[in-house]
């Protein structure tokens, strides 16, 4: 399958199977028939009064519209911790309010799977930095436990209901987010509890990625991201719905559109509620979280509009923290921080409040213009029993994943210079004739007619070079283009002396769950020939249509409305 978006093929739901992880508390309510009336932007003079005031500073609004059923703020969670860190950033001189947090940060180990390898630096030596944003449904605790859902939950393994990868480039020139929808199919690996040896959670061969967090917490999340991409996690932030509904109101207005007048409610009740008038509105609380929750009415109706409406959010959000005056408000600083720390985990690399302001500084520095939000390439499972759950689209969400361990920035402005190539394996390579290594024919996988008998020619050019343990297996697994795959890392230096024997790329050597000890694809962009082409060995740098790309900057971008939802 190509870049061709898969969006228009049906109405794509992603609500899980009944008595599955997913535990929304249905619709957030019958709606008020009121359509709220757009507004603007605080008026500078007013906040310029309230940023004068000394001590208690404001009321904030909204508690009892707090209680809404859990479900509805899943998303908000992403977004809150993305605030966090702008807020935080953002903090400058006021920074000295915030001292007294450092015993509130929350702390867990970042990893509980194998080690992740270091960046390797570019030509300045500057390394990129990953941060996975986890959202968190933990129903343990009476805040959380407060606002609502089924009570059968209260005190059930959480589960990792947001998924971000947030990457700031090495240079920090430029911010790429990935998203994982939350019902993908994953390998997860084994993960350990660190508080309790005895609990192991053993390796799972196919489970829905948001189950990660409640087989030892954040870091066996963070250790299926990095076995699913293959992408060094260097921190992950954590927040619960509690967190996130206790820094809602303090955000302030955030402008968002639709194209038609919207209600977002089914002739059976389902649907958030949300009410919007045709054009742009400014909407907090409540309608907040209506709008970040709702698929029904927006686009095609699935989860990936949804999704794209939680981007439009979050980078309307961060352009309006940034450009606005009240951010001078010493108090709503504060009160924003204090949120902030009480509702997020980190991982034990972030030690205090200061390094979670310097990790802050950093993110800010980017301009909005050179921020890309986008969502991994999926389809539907085809497995039996997983109805409505997705996999990772082959090839296409490889491609993303790849651009990011390459630190190539998805928003196509390329750096002048190629980057920099993968490290070199620090296990040595073993003889050639010491390296077992299946072929496999991949070569169907850009749509065509596999070229026949293509794996057992390659194994003879193998075998002509050393590699006399090279055997070829006869089984078709489409690919686009050639990748050598290991099974683990003391394998990976054999990996890349196969690749580099046969001139094939160092980008396309890399870890995978799907392989048995070594795997040699054959893919569509060497069906011929005794050398890797030229020009297959140059990567495709280009973001797939696939990843339904947002521009942080794009403020025009206005949401579709579903047929059936205008009114």
């Amino acid at each position: 399958m190509g870049r061709n978006s898969v969006r228009g093929e049906g109405i794509r739901e992603h609500a899980a199977e009944p008595g599955g992880p997913d535990r929304d508390g249905g619709p957030y309510g019958e709606g008020t028939g009121r359509v709220p009336r757009s507004r603007t932007a605080p008026d500078d003079e007013r906040v310029a009064r309230r940023a004068s005031g000394v001590g208690g500073g404001g009321h904030q609004r909204g508690g009892s519209r707090r209680r809404a059923k859990r479900g509805k703020r899943r998303i908000l969670r992403g977004i809150a911790i993305t605030v966090s860190v702008v807020v935080l950033g953002t903090a400058g001189a006021g920074y000295l309010y915030y001292e007294h947090l450092n015993s509130k940060l929350k702390k867990d180990d970042l990893t509980l799977g194998n080690a992740m390898p270091d960046h390797k630096a570019n030509a300045a030596g500057q390394t990129p930095l990953n941060i996975l944003l986890i959202g968190s449904d933990a129903r343990d605790s009476k805040a959380n436990q407060k606002l609502g859902g089924a009570k059968d939950t209260f005190g059930s393994p959480p589960l990792a209901d947001v998924q971000m990868l947030v990457h700031l480039s090495a240079d920090r020139s430029n911010i790429s987010v990935i998203s994982m929808p939350r019902d993908t199919l994953v390998k997860i690996p084994e993960c350990t509890d660190p508080d309790a040896p005895e609990k192991t959670s053993p390796a799972s061969e196919l489970a829905l990625a948001n189950e990660s967090l409640g087989r030892g917490g954040p870091g066996c999340t963070v250790a299926t991201w990095y076995e699913l991409t293959g992408i060094t996690i260097d921190h992950f932030m954590m927040i619960d719905f509690a967190g996130v509904v206790s820094m809602a109101d303090a955000i302030g207005g955030v402008p968002v559109c639709v194209e038609q007048n919207i209600h977002s409610r089914t002739r059976d009740g389902k649907g958030s509620g949300l009410k919007l008038e045709k054009g742009t509105t400014y909407i907090q609380g409540e309608q907040a979280l209506e709008w970040l929750r709702t698929r029904y009415g927006f686009d095609d109706g699935t989860d990936l509009a949804r999704a794209h409406g939680q981007h439009m959010y979050m980078n309307s959000m961060v352009r309006e923290l940034r450009r606005n005056t009240k951010l001078t408000d010493p108090n709503k600083l504060r009160r924003l921080a204090e949120a902030a720390i009480d509702a997020l985990t980190v991982d034990k690399g972030i030690d205090t409040v200061k390094d979670l302001f310097d990790l802050g500084t950093q993110l800010k520095s980017v301009p909005n213009s050179r921020i890309t939000m986008t969502t991994m390439p999926n389809v539907y499972s085809q497995r039996p029993g997983f109805t409505g759950k997705v996999e990772p689209m082959p090839d296409d969400a490889e491609q993303l994943f790849r651009m990011v361990r390459e630190d190539v920035p998805l928003d196509g402005k390329a750096p002048k210079k190629p980057p920099a190539e993968p490290a070199a394996s620090k296990d040595p390579a073993a003889a050639p004739e010491e390296i077992a290594v299946m072929v496999l024919n991949g070569t169907g996988g850009d749509g065509q007619f596999a070229e026949r008998d293509r794996a057992t020619a390659v194994t003879d050019l193998l075998t002509g070079k050393g590699f006399a343990m090279a055997k070829a297996d006869t089984t078709l697994e489409p690919q686009k283009t050639t990748v050598v795959r290991f099974s683990n890392a003391e394998l990976e230096g054999d990996a890349q002396a196969i690749a580099k024997a046969l001139g094939i790329p160092p980008s396309s050597v890399r870890k995978s769950t799907d392989a048995t000890g070594i795997q040699l694809i054959v893919g569509a962009d060497w069906r011929q020939g005794d050398t890797y082409p030229e020009s297959a060995a140059k990567p495709d740098n280009e973001t797939p249509d696939t990843a339904n790309v947002l521009r942080g900057d794009d403020e025009d971008e206005c949401m579709p409305v579903q047929p059936g939802f205008t009114w």
